[in-house]
C-alpha cells in the first residue's frame, strides 16, 4: 500500500518547487511573477488561501504608490521638456513576493513592492524640434554639464572629485581643444563620463550661415566618432543659437541643449558662493553649467553634496533627460 505524504510536507514541497521555478525563470527570486495568470498558477501550486488581509492591504496601498506617466511638452519658457515614465504596483506579483519572504502589511520601506513601468504617450520625438533647458521636474535628477574649450590644468582635480564622489558628468568639447587633447578625452570617457559636441572653434552660432554651422558641428562630431562616441547632444557656445542652429544640429541627430543654472565660474567667484547658489536654486531636472576653472575645482565637491542633500541624484545630461525612472525598474 502506498504511504500517504503528510499535508504539511506537501505544502513545503510545493513552496520549494515554486521558488525553483521562479529562480529558473527570472534568476535568484528575481522580479517573481508579473502576470495574473502566473500568479493564479502559483497560488494553486502552494494551496495558500490565508492571504486575504495581505492582498486587501496591498490593493489599498497600490493606489497611493502608483504614479502616472508624464508626456513631453513644449513649454513657453523652458522649451522642450522631456517625458517621464510612470509606474503602477503589480499587485499579484507583490503579493506573491511578500508571501514567499514572509512580509506583513505595514512593514515599512522594507515591504517588497513590485512595480511595472508605464510609458508616456507623447515623447520628444513626437513634438517639433526645440532646444532643451531642463529635465522633467518629476525626476529627481540633476545634470552636470562642463564645457571644455580652453586649458586642462584643472581637469585632473575635477575628474578626481567626480570619481571620489561616484558621479558622472557630461563634458561638451570644443573641437579645436579636443583635436589637441584626444588622449585626455579618452581617459575621461574610460572613466564613464559622457562626451558631447560644443562646436569646433567656439563661435557665436547665431551669426553663422547654415554651411558654416554644419562645419562647426560636423568637424567636432567626427572627432567624437573617432573616440567611439555615439553623441546625441549639442551645446552652442555661450548659449547663442537660432532656429537654423536647431535644424542643423538635428541633421546630425543631435538635440540642442542649454542650461537651467549657470555657475558663471569663468568670472571666478569664490567657490563657497557657487556652492550656496547651487544649493539655493537647484531643482529636479536642473542642468548646471560649469567650465574647467579654479572655481569649479574648488566648488564641485560642495555642489555635489548640496545636490544630494536636496534629495536629487547628480549625473550626466543623458541620465537627467532620459524618461527612465531612477528607481523601481524591474
Amino acid at each position: 500500500m502506498a504511504r500517504r505524504i503528510p499535508a504539511g510536507l506537501l505544502v513545503a514541497m510545493a513552496a520549494c518547487l515554486a521558488v525553483v521555478l521562479l529562480a529558473g525563470t527570472y534568476g535568484p527570486i528575481g522580479p517573481f511573477v508579473h502576470t495574473v495568470k502566473q500568479a493564479a498558477a502559483m497560488e494553486a501550486l502552494t494551496g495558500d488561501k490565508q492571504g486575504d488581509k495581505l492582498l486587501e492591504w496591498i490593493e489599498a496601498e497600490a493606489a497611493k504608490r502608483s504614479q502616472p506617466p508624464i508626456d513631453a511638452v513644449i513649454d513657453r519658457v523652458w522649451k522642450a521638456i522631456p517625458e517621464y515614465e510612470g509606474r503602477i504596483v503589480d499587485i499579484r506579483a507583490t503579493y506573491l513576493k511578500a508571501k514567499l519572504i514572509g512580509s506583513a502589511p505595514n512593514s515599512g520601506e522594507g515591504f517588497p513592492w513590485v512595480y511595472r513601468i508605464v510609458r508616456p504617450k507623447v515623447s520628444l520625438k513626437d513634438l517639433p524640434t526645440h532646444p532643451i533647458y531642463r529635465g522633467n521636474a518629476a525626476k529627481p535628477a540633476v545634470g552636470l554639464m562642463i564645457n571644455v574649450a580652453w586649458g586642462e590644468e584643472y581637469l585632473p582635480e575635477i575628474l578626481r572629485i567626480l570619481q571620489e564622489e561616484g558621479v558622472k558628468a557630461t563634458f561638451f568639447f570644443d573641437g579645436t581643444w579636443l583635436s589637441k587633447n584626444m588622449d585626455t578625452a579618452k581617459k575621461m570617457i574610460a572613466q564613464g563620463h559622457e562626451a558631447s559636441n560644443h562646436a569646433y572653434t567656439h563661435p557665436d552660432m547665431s551669426k553663422l550661415g547654415a554651411e558654416r554651422q554644419r562645419q562647426e558641428i560636423g568637424k567636432t562630431e567626427q572627432l567624437l566618432k573617432q573616440l567611439g562616441v555615439k553623441n546625441v547632444w549639442f551645446a552652442p557656445p555661450s548659449g547663442s543659437y537660432n532656429d537654423q542652429t536647431i535644424r542643423v544640429s538635428a541633421e546630425y541627430g543631435l538635440t540642442t541643449v542649454l542650461w537651467t543654472l549657470d555657475t558663471i565660474d569663468w568670472q571666478k567667484p569664490a567657490p563657497e558662493y557657487v556652492v550656496a547658489k547651487v544649493s539655493r536654486k537647484v531643482g529636479p531636472g536642473s542642468l548646471i553649467l560649469m567650465h574647467p576653472t579654479s572655481t569649479t575645482a574648488g566648488a564641485l565637491r560642495g555642489m555635489i553634496k548640496a545636490i544630494k542633500a536636496r534629495g536629487y541624484i547628480p549625473g550626466t545630461v543623458s541620465q537627467t533627460l532620459s524618461p527612465e525612472r531612477l528607481e523601481d525598474r524591474l
